[in-house]
């Protein structure tokens, strides 16, 4: 054996996907196809495949990967960073760092649609949907959104729908962040809304639908809104204000001012900045608006036996039901990031954030009498935590103070912002005020001296964090088995196979993982200077290399930290297009039934006409009626949304035609990549026809889902399209055009996740993806083969084979049994597993998709448990057991059925350990089959009392 085969440099591909090449020849033998090789081109239209491999480097080993991103990541400079607008240096308990954003129990589970199987992040939902309610003091709050500038422009359009106001004008605070308005106004510009921006105080002067205040100030100063929140709402106004969550702390809350809406970041509890994301944004409410708000809310429910138990009470999936009639077209949040910040609460209690809010504002008090009474101008004498000082020299401190470490905020030439924060130290403080004065800080002196500046009127009276959960975990002990608890309460992809259709739950390999923690990446303000941030511009350039040599497009935008956001993005640079060749008029979107209810949505929101296109009885596109709707609306077509390979699961031959129908028409082709794990390596989206498609760096480049959120949603696009990416006003995006706005609030989206997908295309090289790609058609058409033995397969392409998943028909069964595929979903808790994707995209169906990551040992526990369940159904169908009590039907059976009477007609062994090899790994569903009915009438969204917990 050669050196290079001894140091095997491929090791990490085979630790990626799970089939051994023995266990791969008994799948083909088992599928009917003669090699890999042979089933790709029996899957794959011959027109379409990539007849070269792909332009990526060789793979690399773990250990030789990290040392070259560890080499990048030292580019990048930690400076202490004072500049704020948004984004603030914490300390992150790490009692939570490990075990629960380092954790996999954690980060690898899926959003708590099963909710027996997720109470844990659940409650931990729960949990931080309590503290913004306690910290804004509004009735509701939802489970989190993207990032604080999207979450202002949801408010805006929520203002809209729930506004009595007939006028289109939305009225802005020019003291609002300025990320905050660059999404603003990409926002209303195709919602029709006009911007109108003045000071508070004008907030009255005119029928706005909405109004929004920022509190702080970008600046810092501080402003009781109470009379511009009152006069505006008498003209029938919703009021919103986009509140700092640390401030709030320490001041009178939104809702005490009177606010309907408040928005903001929870990054200050305990989440690293990470150049710009991921964190998550909070959303609350007044109640009467909650059939209106976007994102999801956790409430209050019972399981079978009475008890408590939590679930999903609202949920924005309604674009999957209304479809363009939708009001929002987010379909994920950001619930690790959530977690976090909820945690963080509940480990420093109201005692404790109460202190590192004093302490911060403390500070910042004292630097401030430390300017003036040296003679120095302060632009503003009430604030909270940031201090603006004019300055003839302002150009010589903020040079000196980098020197130093210290990264300032430059307002303007003779102004300079200072933003303290919770990391912040003495000698920070005795530095700072040695740069602005140039004399020696005598601190104690300084602190005798300095009066608080947030005036008495704005100083918080109510309480916060009152319930048991924020005064119960403050030693390390308790709040790791708390955290503990919690987690064993999940099942998460360290225990089993994910399977479902369309959300691509792949491995999140360690090494891919563990460069996310790391201070370079990590520490870092979205708003850095630039030469301290060449290492990430490093990392963030090399990614899109590979993802353009992956998808075959010339431009790459890391912005949208979403799938639907990369939507949005996607019909955005469309849009753009078409105006600027002055085609403006152009607005017809054609979306096939089959679509992820996310398109129509998103196209609504882009002022688009939907018009749906028909499917034919096989689940493709009727090119037939896409020749005709292309033609009725040739004038004004703008796009066309598909998934490719399609949302049924096949790869459609016509696929080159219906691109073409579409240019031929003058439209742009946008291509859905939430089904691009089955793509990679073997055709490219921008070869097949595409104009602009999003990548779910979530599914197919290992991002974990992190229980229903990080996300990462960027969009490649051909050259005539790249121009119409998002830019960014505070720090422009390299080859974005001037001008252009943003769609979220930091130029690379949720950056500090990159690394990870950087990591996996790194170790895995153009050999490796092309195999992952091959070992995930090939995993779904085992499943498919093997399940079509009790089950029926809806959909397969042109010679019988599936893609990259495979829909299974469980309504023939519904009707002779009784027997539903929810009932098969909760009953496969009881196997282990989580359930497929159910119902979607076709009613009574579950969608499986095993990607290549899953072992064929895995899969075949996968395949017994729904050949046992298979069987169960039989007995219910044959009257063995009763349709009304079976194990299905009760399922999925809790620890609490494992004493007192059992009067069921099965066994308790048939209900706990219906198969062999669960007994060995028993996963215990922690509550019994909820009860969505109750919890729907009974709506109650924030924590209750503790002895109601099981």
């Amino acid at each position: 054996m050669t050196l290079s085969k001894l140091f095997n440099h491929e090791e990490f591909i085979a630790r990626h996907i799970g089939p051994s090449d023995e266990e791969r020849g008994q799948m083909l033998a088992t599928v009917g196809a003669a090699s890999l090789e042979a089933l790709i081109d029996e899957t794959v239209p011959a027109d379409i495949r990539l007849k070269r491999p792909l332009e990526l480097p060789p793979a690399q080993s773990e250990a030789t990967a990290l040392a070259a991103l560890k080499a990048v990541a030292g580019r990048n400079v930690i400076n202490k960073s004072f500049i704020g607008l948004g984004y603030h240096p914490v300390l992150t308990p790490t009692v939570i760092l490990r075990n629960v954003l380092e954790n996999p129990g954690w980060y690898t589970a899926y959003t708590p649609y099963q909710a027996e199987i997720a109470q844990g992040r659940l409650e931990a939902l729960l949990n931080y949907q309590q503290m913004v309610i306690d910290l804004t003091g509004l009735e509701i709050a939802n489970a989190s959104l993207l990032d604080e500038a999207t979450a202002a422009a949801e408010a805006m359009a929520m203002a809209r729908r729930v506004s009595k106001a007939k006028s289109n004008q939305f009225f802005v605070d020019s003291r609002v962040l300025p990320q905050t308005l660059d999404v603003l106004r990409t926002r209303a510009k195709y919602f029709g809304f006009e911007l109108v921006l003045g000071h508070p105080e004008e907030a009255g002067n005119a029928a706005y639908f909405g109004v929004l205040f920022q509190y702080p100030g970008e600046a810092g100063d501080l402003i009781d809104l109470t009379a511009p929140i009152a006069s505006a709402k008498a003209q029938g106004a919703v009021a919103i204000v986009a509140a700092d969550i640390m401030a709030l702390v320490a001041l009178k809350s939104p809702g005490e001012m009177g606010a309907d809406v408040a928005v903001g970041n929870t990054q200050r509890f305990g989440v690293p900045m990470g150049f710009g994301g991921p964190h998550a944004a909070y959303f609350a409410f007044r109640d009467e608006m909650k059939r209106s708000a976007p994102g999801r809310i956790i409430g209050v429910s019972v399981d079978a036996k009475g008890k408590t138990a939590l679930r999903m009470a609202l949920q924005t999936r309604e674009q999957h039901i209304r479809r363009e009639k939708a009001n929002s077209n987010i379909c994920t949040s950001q619930v690790l990031l959530a977690n976090m910040a909820g945690m963080y609460a509940v480990y420093h209690g109201p005692e404790g954030v109460k202190r590192i809010a004093a302490r911060i504002h403390r500070l910042a008090a004292i630097f401030a009498h430390a300017v003036k009474a040296a003679g120095g101008t302060l632009v503003f004498d009430r604030f909270f935590d940031t201090v603006q000082v004019e300055l003839a020299n302002a150009d010589a401190v903020y040079q000196a103070a980098l020197q130093a470490g210290y990264n300032l905020r430059r307002v303007s030439a003779n102004v300079l912002g200072v933003s303290f924060h919770e990391a912040a130290t003495e000698d920070d403080l005795a530095a700072l005020i040695g740069l602005f004065t140039g004399k020696d800080a005598d601190l104690a002196a300084l602190d005798a001296a300095a009066a608080d500046a947030i005036p008495a009127g704005l100083k918080r009276t109510s309480a916060i964090l009152t319930h048991p959960v924020f005064n119960s975990h403050h030693s390390e002990h308790e709040m790791l088995r708390y955290l503990k608890k919690l987690e064993n309460r999940d099942l998460a992809m360290n225990h089993s196979m994910i399977s479902l259709g369309s959300c691509t739950m792949k491995l999140n390999a360690t090494s891919e993982m563990i460069p996310i923690t790391w201070p370079e990446f990590a520490n870092l303000h979205p708003f850095a200077p630039r030469d301290q941030v060449q290492g990430y511009l490093a990392l963030i350039e090399g990614l899109q290399q590979q993802l353009m040599a992956i998808t075959g497009f010339d431009a790459i935008s890391m912005q949208p930290n979403s799938g639907a956001q990369g939507e949005y993005a996607g019909l955005l640079a469309i849009s753009r297009y078409h105006e600027a060749r002055g085609e403006g008029h152009r607005n017809v979107c054609l979306i096939p039934q089959s679509a992820h209810g996310t398109n129509p949505a998103t196209a609504q929101m882009m002022n688009m006409q939907v018009v749906v296109v028909k499917c034919d009885e096989n689940g493709n596109v009727d090119i037939a009626d896409l020749k005709a709707r292309a033609e009725q609306h040739s004038a004004n077509l703008a796009a066309l949304m598909i998934t490719y390979p399609s949302t049924h699961g096949v790869f459609e031959a016509g696929i080159r035609e219906i691109c073409e129908i579409v240019h031929a028409h003058g439209g742009q082709v946008y291509m859905d990549g939430a089904n691009l794990n089955a793509q990679v390596g073997v055709t490219r989206p921008a070869d097949i026809g595409a104009d602009v498609s999003h990548m779910n760096l979530h599914k197919t480049f290992c991002i974990p889902h992190g229980g229903g959120g990080p996300g990462m949603g960027p969009i490649g696009l051909k050259a005539h399209l790249a121009p119409f990416m998002a830019n960014h006003v505070v720090a422009e995006v390299p080859g974005a055009q001037a001008g252009q706005s943003a769609v979220s609030a930091a130029p690379f989206g949720s950056a500090s996740i990159l690394p990870i997908s950087y990591m996996y295309i790194a170790m895995m090289g153009a050999e490796g993806m092309k195999q992952a790609t091959e070992n995930a058609l090939l995993n779904a058409n085992y499943i498919a083969r093997r399940l079509g033995e009790h089950y029926p397969v809806l959909y397969t392409g042109a010679n019988g084979r599936v893609a990259h998943e495979c829909i299974i028909d469980l309504r023939p069964l519904k009707a002779a049994s009784g027997i539903t595929e929810v009932d098969v979903a909760k009953r496969l808790m009881d196997y282990g597993f989580h359930a497929p994707t159910m119902s979607f995209p076709v009613p009574g169906t579950l969608m499986i998709e095993p990607t290549e990551s899953e072992s064929k040992a895995e899969l075949d526990r996968f395949i017994d448990a729904m050949a046992s369940i298979r069987r169960e159904i039989d007995k219910v169908q044959n009257g063995t057991w009763p349709k009304d009590n079976n194990p299905l039907v009760n399922a999925p059976h809790s620890k609490a059925d494992i004493v007192g009477e059992w009067d069921r007609p099965y066994s308790r062994e048939e209900a706990f350990f219906p198969l062999p090899f669960v007994l060995e790994n028993k996963f215990w569903p922690s509550v019994n089959r909820i009860d969505d009915v109750y919890g729907d009438r009974n709506l109650i969204c924030s924590c209750p009392s503790t002895d109601s917990y099981l």
